[in-house]
């Protein structure tokens, strides 16, 4: 959010753990087994004070919940959406122990002492330490950790990749102007996962703490006010299977609109519609690729006080809006305007709200009230139906008029006193999923009235799951600095590593009037391997480019041309991410977990963008040289623009310069590239170039196109699109390029066109052919380069043979 506001109350959530009542339940140290039966696929376990109910959701998914003597299963989870599978496991008993086999995770009870723990095809993974207790006020679990393990998770945080040793509250709160490190943030999400390819996703939202042995006792604990006492493990034999476990378990995020990954005007804020739309004529003079303008608070509100709440637009700033946003549409360019949930008692809409009953109550039942930065208020009660109803009408509303996309801003709640009370609980209890819930009743409003549709959804705070409603979160209010700049990496991987695979940041620095044109350039250069790319700033120092002096802008206008050229790969990817959870910026610990040259997990200024790009951003000012990790040893990497072969399995000191930091590509790699358009809406995808890296080493690969019209919610399930496969194969001096592509069965006939760039050929081929026809062909000796121009790309495949 644009100021920096007063902290909220930190006693509010230390008083309720001191007053936290004491469970039924015997602590743990006094559990003993009583006895156990097995009925609809879920094992039960009885002990002295409680049971366990343990059931598999796949074989690679298990679930436990302690329910105290006396008390019947919590609520059901906001995270969870896969449905637990009967058959996915058996039992058996024998020597004093009880145990859930899967194909893949094994659960064992011992009797004597109660013990549960877990392994994954016949690997220990984890264990419990005595099961669900009290300590210090508040219910907690706590498991046995191994001492060579790595821990991430925790949500998003800027405190080191490997968090072992570090003890986060789970309480979602912005961190106004964080630099390098943050320990606390708008996704406090309850989930550890391990370098031994596990996951623990405890689901339970309350406010409590997620520690990852701070203590150095080798001990992972969950503690929390109260509420549901329920983990599900997850389990993979490499991270894909660990990431695809939990974003099948959470749910997957679906396609964003294709102009999501396009460029965004945006700052705090444009005041009128005479300067938004002189902002967006100016992108359009200067040649620069537009897709978005972002309006801040502005837009319902002259002042920054005193406004918020009136959710509709300032007639005397904006006196023709609905003709503006149509005029921008025109040009391909969508209008994002940002909402929040406090209705101010001086906005427009209190009555309104107050009588309809819409806000979070008192213990009267009367509309709670309480004054921050922005003036006296009231907060939408997002878990009440009609509220939830109250709400929507205003976007649905809203999008009538031409509103394409929603930010939700201060979703914390950025103030939430503990006293306010909800329709499904106190404040403390559903403070974690208020943004989450805020992103699912948009969500649901277009599934129920525009069901075609893909919704934007920019939100700064939600939980476990989020993804699956289309919410794109940003880090919030990022210091405009290196260390701003540098935290940036981390917090991309940790999130997309629990699922929440579209985290980006402000391009530039949000927070402080600072005019660094380096730090800007090199934060956008970072942005086009992020997901979203959205400069945002203050407005004391312009964030577009289009406002930077000339070298500057001309640097931002390559990296957002190239943004542009990038948009098949990234589509793609983030098609993959749709299909399999797997992030758009992944941990080179993904590709290299077990390297012993340099510890991967602790590495962040290293990453794959996608599955075959490796980025390593400048983050230092007058950087020349920078460090970077070519991950897994015997592989070969091409830098992205002189295809100089780099080996794999090594740390590698390279030098930089300013108009680019440095990008490799894999060996084996297919990487669509497309001209740069002024807008994504002139986007077609049927004329592309199609780079592959070749090299002796790889003598298969294979590679893919994923295309559709950008728009349409679900294209894939509705057979709306068309997937081209690529694949080569060497052997015997030739190389075989193949593609083909597979039409849904209610996507639009079209002929695409591919100009074949192959890399690092390094003489002459003797022919190219296809079919057995020979074609005509260019290498450049210098380059290494081989281009083929190919004939449309239909039904029919096409294979190209190049004799070396």
């Amino acid at each position: 959010m644009p100021l920096n506001f007063p902290a909220r109350n930190a006693g509010v959530l230390a008083a309720c753990f001191v007053t936290f009542a004491s469970p039924a339940w015997a602590q743990a140290a006094e559990r003993t087994f009583v006895g156990y039966k097995h009925t609809g696929g879920t094992l039960e376990i009885t002990a002295s004070d409680g049971r366990y109910l343990i059931q598999p959701y796949t074989p690679d998914i298990v679930e436990t919940t302690f329910v105290p003597r006396g008390e019947q299963p919590g609520p059901t989870s906001h995270a969870v959406v896969l449905a637990p599978d009967a058959a996915a496991g058996s039992v058996k008993e024998a020597g004093g122990r009880i145990e859930l086999v899967t194909s893949g995770i094994t659960v064992t009870v011992d009797k004597n002492p109660l013990r549960i723990s877990y392994s994954y095809k016949g690997k220990p993974l984890v264990a419990e330490k005595g099961g669900y207790g009290q300590a210090n006020g508040l219910q907690s679990i706590e498991f046995a950790l191994q001492p060579d393990e790595a821990l991430y998770g925790a949500g998003s945080r800027a405190a080191g990749m490997n968090r072992r040793g570090k003890r986060f509250r789970l309480y979602n709160k912005a961190s106004y102007g964080f630099g390098k490190s943050a320990d606390i943030m708008g996704y406090g999400i309850p989930m550890a996962l391990s370098s031994h390819k596990y996951a623990i996703h405890f689901d339970n939202p309350q406010a409590g703490w997620l520690d990852l042995d701070s203590r150095q006792d080798g001990t992972l604990r969950f503690e929390t006010l109260g509420g549901r006492k329920t983990y599900q493990v997850i389990a993979g034999d490499d991270w894909a299977g660990v990431v695809d476990g939990v974003t099948r378990l959470t749910g997957r995020q679906p396609l964003p609109p294709r102009w999501a990954f396009g460029n965004f005007a945006s700052r705090f804020g444009y005041h009128t519609e005479a300067e938004t739309r002189a902002v967006v004529d100016k992108f359009r003079a200067d040649d620069i690729p537009l897709d978005a303008v972002v309006l801040d608070l502005y837009w319902f509100g002259k002042t920054v006080k005193g406004t918020m709440g009136n959710l509709d637009w300032d007639r005397d700033s904006f006196p023709h809006a609905e003709r503006m946003m149509a005029d921008f549409r025109e040009q391909g360019v969508k209008t994002v305007v940002i909402t929040e949930p406090f209705v101010l008692t001086t906005s427009r809409r209190w009555q309104e709200a107050a009588s309809r009953g819409v806000l979070a109550t008192d213990k009267e039942g009367k509309p709670f009230t309480f004054d921050f930065y922005f003036g006296n208020t009231g907060l939408v009660d997002v878990f009440k139906p009609s509220a939830r109803s109250w709400f929507w009408d205003i976007y649905k509303n809203l999008k009538a008029g031409g509103v394409a996309g929603w930010w939700g801003d201060l979703g914390e709640p950025e103030m939430h006193p503990g006293e306010a009370r909800h329709a499904t609980g106190t404040a403390d209890q559903v403070h974690n999923i208020y943004g989450h819930e805020w992103a699912r009743l948009i969500a649901d409003g277009y599934a129920r009235d525009f069901p075609q549709e893909r919704p934007f959804i920019l939100m700064r705070s939600g939980y476990s799951g989020s993804q699956r409603f289309g919410m794109i979160p940003w880090s919030g209010d990022v210091s405009r600095g290196w260390g701003g700049l540098q935290s940036q990496m981390e917090i991309s991987l940790q999130m997309g590593m629990q699922g929440q695979a579209y985290m980006h940041s402000d391009l530039g620095g949000f927070a402080g009037p600072v005019l660094d044109d380096e730090l800007y350039v090199r934060w956008l250069q970072y942005g086009v391997f992020q997901p979203v790319f959205r400069p945002h700033a203050q407005e004391d120092v312009a964030a577009e480019p289009v406002f930077r002096e000339p070298k500057t802008k001309a640097l931002a206008r390559d990296a957002i041309r190239l943004r542009y050229a990038m948009l098949p790969y990234n589509y793609t990817a983030a098609f993959e991410n749709s299909r399999t959870g797997m992030p758009l910026m992944r941990p080179v610990v993904f590709e290299d977990p077990d390297n012993d040259v340099v510890p991967t997990a602790t590495i962040s200024s290293t990453y794959l963008w996608g599955p075959d790009f490796l980025v390593a951003p400048v983050v230092e000012p007058g950087q020349l040289r920078k460090e970077v990790y070519f991950p897994k040893k015997g592989s070969l990497w091409f830098d992205f623009y002189t295809d100089q072969p780099h080996r794999g399995g090594i740390l590698e000191t390279v030098s930089t310069v300013p108009d680019r930091i440095p990008t490799y590509v894999r060996a084996g790699a297919f990487i669509p590239l497309a001209k740069v358009v002024h807008s994504t809406s002139e986007y077609t995808g049927r004329a592309l170039e199609l780079h592959y890296y070749h090299d002796a080493s790889v003598t298969d690969a294979k590679g893919q196109l994923y295309d559709d019209d950008g728009a349409t919610a679900h294209a894939f399930e509705a057979g709306k699109s068309t997937l081209v496969r690529f694949d080569s194969r060497l052997a015997d001096g030739r190389l075989q390029i193949g593609l083909q592509a597979q039409r849904g069965a209610n996507a639009t006939p079209a002929a695409r066109q591919f100009a074949l760039k192959v890399h690092n050929v390094g003489a002459r081929p003797r022919a190219v052919q296809l079919g057995g026809k020979a074609l005509p062909f260019t290498w450049n000796a210098g380059r290494r380069l081989l281009e083929v121009t190919l004939p449309a790309l239909a039904d029919a495949p096409l294979q190209v043979n190049v004799t070396l």
